[in-house]
């Protein structure tokens, strides 16, 4: 007969450590994302409905930097009507309130609404009819959905981001639609934030490239890296044959968001970063010493990466970390940064607490 041996002592101690992180983490939830040297650096959350915007303020968020709208119109087989997303995002908004709430257009392939909209199956939906193309193509659905942002926009502090860019024309012909909803909402004499700031997730490399020119007519950008590392290195994240390739920190990516750093600065504008790459701790350090202050993350990542912020001097973090744009392979960047952040912060990087680092980040 043969028993499982299990080692009950090291599950024990185990569980102890991560209490214990939990813990040390927890403790700074709600202090000021602040680094030691008196840098403000703003860390929101990213969400997919609105049950979660309670748990976001609970564990620190300042605001909503992505709203993925896309579950209203997945829940039932008929599309929302403009009034059940004006109580979903007018709801968010008091909630969130006086901090912001970016909601992000509908980012959905023609095919998913197959049921509602006639579509049919594309044999690439990442490059097909969806997001901002399928918005512009389908413009009943797409103004039925401003309607109810811009009718939200009085209960709170609401921005409104289009997504999938790629380009300056399409952007006018984005904020065309809108111009237009709001000159119906004032012959039904509806009121709305008039001045809502209005953005671009930057997420397409032909964005990057223009961001100059896109800069000049948006008040604001947001890098979503999870599609921008996926286009610029052309690798379906979901193909088990290439998806190893898939690294964000190919110098190609630290060189784009650093351009888009460096554009929205120039022209006055704000930038945050939106992807999965924000709630990583080791990403963190490097983004912060190409010029981000500005995060949006997923729920649970966000203590870590304050409890990181308030640790560091960030002007030694960018000195640190200065040459990272002139290293040539993926390998290399990860390494230096590595060993800049196990000298900046010895206890984040050397010890047990580097284990809980989202998974899929370093290990491609």
């Amino acid at each position: 007969m043969f028993y499982l041996n299990i080692d009950y002592p090291s599950y024990e101690e185990e569980k102890k450590r991560y209490i214990s992180y939990k813990s040390s983490i927890d403790e700074v939830r709600h202090l000021p994302s602040e680094t030691i040297d008196g840098y403000k650096i703003k860390i929101e959350a990213n969400i997919e409905f609105q049950d979660e915007v309670k748990m976001a303020i609970e564990n620190g968020a300042e605001g909503i930097g992505l709203y993925r709208t896309e579950y209203l119109y997945l829940i039932k087989d008929e599309l929302p009507t403009e009034q059940t997303l004006f109580e979903d995002y007018s709801e968010i908004a008091k909630i969130v309130a006086p901090n912001p709430v970016t909601l992000r257009t509908l980012d959905i392939a023609s095919d998913r609404l197959a049921g509602n909209m006639g579509g049919s199956k594309e044999d690439n939906p990442a490059l097909g009819l969806r997001s901002i193309r399928f918005c512009l193509k389908e413009r009943k659905l797409f103004k039925t959905q401003l309607r109810a942002i811009l009718r939200a926009s009085v209960f709170g502090n609401i921005r409104l981001m289009f997504p999938m860019i790629s380009g300056l024309e399409q952007f006018l012909e984005a904020k065309r639609v809108l111009k237009s909803v709001m000159r119906s909402l004032d012959r039904d004499g509806i009121e709305y934030n008039r001045d809502i700031p209005v953005g671009i997730l930057i997420e397409i490399p032909s964005a990057v490239s223009i961001a100059d020119i896109l800069a000049k007519h948006a008040d604001f950008f947001s890098i979503g890296t999870n599609d921008l590392i996926q286009y610029a290195l052309a690798i379906d994240r979901d193909n088990g044959e290439v998806a190893h390739l898939y690294n964000p920190f190919h110098p190609a990516v630290l060189k784009m968001i650093y351009r888009v750093v460096k554009e929205a600065k120039i022209a006055g504008i704000n930038v945050s970063l939106c992807g999965e790459l924000a709630g990583d701790p080791l990403s963190i350090l490097m983004l912060l010493s190409l010029g981000l202050k500005d995060f949006s993350m997923n729920i649970g990542s966000i203590p870590l990466i304050k409890k990181i912020v308030r640790m560091i001097h960030l002007d030694e973090a960018k000195e640190g970390l200065k040459g990272i744009l002139r290293l040539p392979t993926s390998k290399k960047v990860e390494g230096y940064t590595l060993k800049k952040a196990q000298t900046i912060l010895p206890h984040i990087f050397e010890e047990d607490v580097f284990k809980y680092r989202p998974a899929g980040i370093g290990d491609r």
